[in-house]
């Protein structure tokens, strides 16, 4: 059955030869990510009664208990703390933040200004909203460089004695920059520690976990959060977050997730340890899926003209796929075309709109099973020049070519290619 036009069809055929080589490369790295989590699985010995749901206040559920020892484990960190009661990415990071940081200390983001959600937890002094600088922890950020690189200079300048955490955002976020590998991360460690060794190096880990065969933790970061909306939830946990790195700043942050004293040792899972469990199994196949989605996505825009980072041949370190439109109506076209696409709420049609935490109107496809799952196919895109959408996950590499060719056929019956 031909749903898409021969056009569209002749396309596909010639993007898919075109991006085999990349295809084979990204099943590589998921074989190592998928076998490094099944290998944490059995040294701890996982069984099904670690599956068990807990209430009240949680104490002695060795599920819970567990799990982070097998988070800490893949993600190569000393501790680990996965709850379900981080309501999102942004709550988790600030967590985290919160935890380690106290009054007259220093953040410093040394890859420019983080993600628009960051904006509010950092603040400004004294706005009465309990944001850090509201708390008196001072913030500063360093832009980078016009090639992407960090502006090295001025990160030695802004690093004063009370500077006490490094920001790192791994993903671009709504920035039309490369995404931070590994490897590159590695190295921003190891030149800020030369500066100031005592310095915490906290990353954003939001959609990059294994996308590449290691993590941050890995080459010397510190502490680290993410979603488990996003990759490593295996789009099966419903809600949640991590926090992963060394032992003393994981209990910081669980003092500050409940209470000082109490920490990591309390708080009922309520059901959600089994599909916690079972995300982390699925993870790394499933960002495997969407990498492949994104690939093809780059390939088949770039065919077409269009501007896109990362290119189809670049090595891919996060989810997230940019294409740079021409104008506002091609941006919205294909983000409708994505929600089109989907196999939930197909039927409604996203429109811009001022939603909580973002400094301009946003427009988003996010027809999920998993409100907000990020690893599900979904794209948004702020409403403002250069007109970018950002597209990210896909739990079936099909779905990501359906949902592809679906935004490039309602952008051609819209004449708009």
């Amino acid at each position: 059955m031909t749903i898409f036009s021969e056009r569209l069809t002749t396309m596909q055929t010639q993007v898919e030869e075109l991006i085999t080589g990349r295809i084979h490369a990204i099943d590589r790295i998921v074989d190592a990510n998928q076998w490094k989590v099944i290998r944490a699985f059995q040294q701890y010995q996982v069984s099904d009664f670690h599956f068990a749901g807990s209430t009240g206040y949680g104490y002695n559920d060795r599920g819970r208990e567990v799990l982070d020892e097998v988070y800490a484990k893949v993600f190569g960190a000393e501790a680990a703390l996965v709850r379900p009661h981080f309501v999102s990415g942004t709550h988790t990071i600030g967590t985290a933040l919160f935890g380690v940081l106290r009054p007259g200390d220093k953040l410093l983001y040394i890859t420019g200004k983080p993600y628009d959600t960051l904006h509010k937890v950092i603040g400004k002094p004294q706005d009465g909203a309990g944001s850090l600088q509201d708390f008196g922890i001072e913030y500063d950020e360093v832009d980078l460089l016009s090639d992407g690189g960090v502006d090295w200079e001025l990160v030695r300048e802004r690093m004063t004695p009370n500077t006490k955490v490094i920001g790192i955002q791994r993903s671009r976020g709504y920035s039309w920059r490369s995404s931070f590998t590994v490897a590159e991360i590695g190295e921003m460690v190891r030149r800020v520690k030369e500066i100031n060794p005592a310095v915490i190096v906290f990353v954003d880990n939001c959609y990059g976990e294994f996308t590449e065969m290691q993590e941050p933790t890995e080459v010397g970061v510190d502490m680290m959060a993410g979603s488990l909306i996003k990759n490593p939830g295996g789009g099966i946990a419903e809600t949640g977050g991590y926090i992963v790195g060394r032992r003393d700043l994981v209990e910081k942050a669980a003092y500050r997730l409940t209470a000082p004293g109490i920490g990591g040792e309390v708080g009922a899972m309520l059901g959600t340890t089994r599909a916690i469990y079972q995300g982390l199994f699925l993870a790394p196949t499933l960002v495997g899926q969407a990498v492949k989605g994104s690939v093809f996505a780059a390939a088949m825009f770039e065919q077409l003209g269009f501007i896109t980072k990362p290119s189809w041949n670049d090595p891919r370190t996060d989810l997230i796929q940019a294409i740079q439109f021409t104008s506002a109506d091609h941006l919205i076209r294909f983000v409708q075309g994505i929600q089109l696409a989907a196999a939930v709420d197909s039927h409604v049609v996203p429109e811009p709109w001022d939603m909580p935490g973002y400094e301009h109107p946003v427009i988003m496809a996010a027809g999920t099973f998993i409100q907000g799952g990020s690893l599900e196919l979904s794209a948004d895109a702020p409403i403002r020049e250069p007109y970018i959408a950002y597209m990210q996950g896909g739990l079936t590499y099909s779905h990501v070519k359906f949902g592809v060719l679906t935004a490039l056929d309602q952008m051609i019956n819209s004449h708009l290619l």
